[in-house]
Parts: structure tokens; C-alpha cells; sequence
């Protein structure tokens, strides 16, 4: 039998959306007030689930408190509290828009859990705006 279990944390980062590759005005016909030159910040709320078998002996998909320690060592203690294009090297060249900062996290989580679980990352940029990522192509 299959089930899900789910995990949220949240986390406190700034950012700025900027292409390089583009002119100034482009950036903020395109970006608008996430282009800020001082960068503006958001209270992120990222979301786990992770879906698999039952274990007959322990009656979990997995440990919520193994969950919790992944979410805290691979987002939570690199991420909170940081500027994620000056500090998160997966930002030096890849714009940390909602979509690519799901997509680091999931690919940081995904590497430390086994093989037979499934996950889906949710992460809230703001109480209105989100995002999942599945790792599907």
C-alpha cells in the first residue's frame, strides 16, 4: 500500500531576477519590482511529500524526523536568512526565480533519498504564489 507523507518548513531569503544577458530596461519591463538592484526578500515556505510503501514493521512511509533533518540540512541551514544569487552557488548563474528554486531544491533532496520513494516539492514564494516540481521531464 502507498502512501504520502508530507513535510513543511519555511525559510527567510532575498533575492533579485535579473538576466544578464539583457539590458537594464529589459530586466525591469520583464522582472518589475523583483529586479530591485538592493534585492527584496520573501518568507518562503517549501513543502516535502514524499510517497511510498508502507513498511509493515514500522507502519511509515518514512520517519517524519528523517524528513525533517533532510528539509533542515539541505534547505533550511544553507538557504535561511541568505542572499541566494550572492551566497547559494546554484544561483551564481542560474536566476532564482520560484521555478528554478524548486527545482535546486527538489534535486538536493532527491539525492539523499532512496530510490523508491517518489517526491514532489511545493514552494510558496508568497501566501498567493507557488510552484511544484515532480523532476519529470
Amino acid at each position: 500500500m502507498k502512501a504520502s507523507i508530507f513535510r513543511r518548513q519555511t525559510f527567510n531569503a532575498a533575492h533579485r531576477l535579473n538576466n544578464p544577458a539583457w539590458d537594464n530596461e529589459t530586466n525591469k519591463r520583464v522582472f518589475g519590482l523583483c529586479n530591485n538592484p538592493h534585492y527584496h526578500g520573501h518568507n518562503y515556505v517549501v513543502i516535502a511529500k514524499i510517497t511510498g510503501d508502507i513498511d509493515p514493521e514500522t507502519g511509515y512511509v518514512m520517519d517524519a524526523k528523517i524528513l525533517k533533518d533532510l528539509i533542515e540540512e539541505e534547505v533550511i541551514e544553507p538557504f535561511d536568512h541568505r542572499n541566494l544569487n550572492l551566497d547559494i552557488p546554484e544561483f551564481q548563474k542560474l536566476n532564482p526565480t520560484a521555478e528554478n528554486i524548486v527545482m535546486v531544491i527538489w534535486n538536493k533532496l532527491r539525492a539523499r533519498l532512496e530510490n523508491r520513494f517518489e517526491l514532489i516539492v511545493t514552494l510558496y514564494e508568497t501566501e498567493n504564489n507557488y510552484v511544484e516540481y515532480t523532476g519529470q521531464k
